[in-house]
């Protein structure tokens, strides 16, 4: 099957099945010479995987990393880079009944219709299992990204329709978000949409919600313009995230309630010199900053050198423990309750995915960027 691999020179690859022996991925084309070990990888793994209390599955499961290859002495060779983390809490007997049954908001008929073949058993690979992968490329990643000084952080801005102050906002505070289940940036507020989420699950429901990002220290000039511009390759990451459903930049979709005067940035002041060390800017080149940040770092699909700034919008878990109709492989409609361990609200366990996605991209536009100039009588330096 095609669709597995993410990027071009820094390129993601992800194996395995929600009920299969393990799942990881393996990285190529990340530089030689990055100190890299489980360690980095195992704590944002940790962050992603089940059993954490609150909204998430009661599945629990190690996630424990192991490095094949690519790795020696603590050093990346520049070589493909092998991760994998076994599974050991699958409970396949849970899905049998799924052998024949098309649940609703689920891909087991899509699945099912482009190969004629599926893994019923917790979804397979359309599981958010699948993520781990992601997140463990991901690790890598950010490590890269980490010598440049640029530092991604996601937090649930909003699940059940409880929504957390925006940045800027009195109360904000995103040490606050890695310290509750539902990784808001307001404890108080966590609290009271977590009872929301508890008493849909108490119904059998579910509920959705908003994952916001930010990146501090991104030099401007990062996206490949027409089309592999900073935002268009964000959103299609983003937008491969299962339960993904929509995505804003900035100021999103009030911008087209907005005159031009209210939604331009207006440059503040510039200086020249340096734009950061990991995309220098040609001496006499000014570096600019903004009054403001509606476009949430990006114009004509280049980074501007201010926070980039974006939300993804998460549809509630489809699988519920109330009873739905839904087709069996004979035609016939039924109820059927979802059965299994199931997350009440991705947002927590996805705010580390929307991360790791996003540090995929950057990585790869890091390294892409290096051929856009050939380097100038003047010594515009490429540096990595």
């Amino acid at each position: 099957m095609a669709g597995n691999s993410f990027g071009v020179l820094f390129r993601v690859t992800t194996f395995g099945e929600s009920h299969g022996p393990a799942v990881g991925c393996i990285v190529d084309g990340c530089p030689a010479g990055l100190s890299l070990g489980e360690e980095a990888i195992d704590r944002e793994l940790r962050r992603r995987r089940p059993g954490g209390g609150g909204p998430q599955s009661a599945r629990r499961e190690e996630d424990k990393a192991e490095l094949l290859s690519g790795v020696f002495e603590g050093k990346t060779l520049g070589t493909p880079i092998a991760i994998m983390a076994r599974n050991q809490d699958q409970r396949s007997d849970d899905y049998e009944e799924l052998r024949d049954i098309y649940r609703p908001g689920h891909a087991d008929w899509t699945w099912e219709a482009k190969y004629g073949i599926r893994d019923h058993r917790g979804g397979g690979r359309s599981s958010g299992r699948e993520t781990l992968g992601r997140v463990a490329g991901g690790a890598v990643a950010k490590t890269l990204l980490a010598g440049f000084g640029i530092r991604i952080q996601g937090w649930t801005a909003a699940a059940a329709g409880v929504a957390a102050p925006l940045p800027g906002e009195a109360g904000f505070d995103l040490d606050a978000a890695e310290q509750n289940p539902l990784r808001m940036p307001h404890r108080e507020i966590a609290e009271q949409a977590l009872a929301k989420v508890e008493a849909l699950r108490a119904q059998g429901d579910s509920a959705g919600g908003i994952v916001a990002c930010s990146v501090h220290g991104l030099p401007p000039g990062l996206g490949e313009p027409v089309f592999g511009k900073l935002d268009a390759l964000l959103a299609a990451a983003m937008l491969s995230i299962g339960a993904a459903k929509g995505v804003e930049f900035g100021a999103g979709f009030a911008a087209a309630a907005a005159a031009g005067s209210q939604q331009n940035d207006r440059t503040l002041r510039w200086s020249a010199g340096s734009g950061g060390d990991a995309l220098p800017l040609p001496p006499g080149t000014p570096a600019l900053r903004y009054e403001t940040n509606r476009a949430g770092g990006m114009l004509g699909g280049i980074a501007t050198g201010m926070p980039l700034a974006f939300r993804v919008a998460f549809k509630p878990t489809p699988s519920i423990a109330q009873s739905q109709q839904c087709a069996d492989r004979r035609g016939l409609v039924r109820e059927f309750a979802v059965p299994g361990r199931h997350d009440g609200c991705v947002c927590p366990r996805a705010v580390p995915v929307v991360e790791a996605m996003t540090a995929l991209v950057l990585a790869d536009l890091l390294l892409l960027h290096r051929s856009s100039r050939i380097t100038s009588p003047e010594g515009y330096p490429f540096r990595i």
